[in-house]
């Protein structure tokens, strides 16, 4: 678990993307890639090369799912983005 401090205090967990089933997978990478202010530039990338993107970065270790505790959502961190810092994995 672990705190941060913006303008609001977060508190998360890291989620093994291989411990979601395969429509709960689906479902997050899914949400996360068709949120607002995911343009991909002046060429339309297909949702599903998006998400087969998004999923092998999960599968590499390059990217991690947070559940964060407050909002009870979901998002895709990049593992090295400094929000992660004092997580346990």
């Amino acid at each position: 678990m672990f705190t941060i401090k913006y303008n609001q205090t977060v508190t998360g967990l890291k989620i093994p993307y291989d411990q979601l089933s395969s429509e709960a997978l689906q479902g997050v990478i899914e949400e996360f890639v068709t949120r607002d202010g995911t343009d991909y530039g002046e060429v339309e990338i297909p949702l599903e090369t998006k998400i087969s993107r998004v999923l092998g970065q999960l599968k590499s270790g390059k990217a991690v799912i947070v559940f964060d505790q407050h909002s009870e959502t979901c998002t895709i961190l990049k593992s090295d983005d400094p929000v992660l810092r004092g997580i346990d994995d």
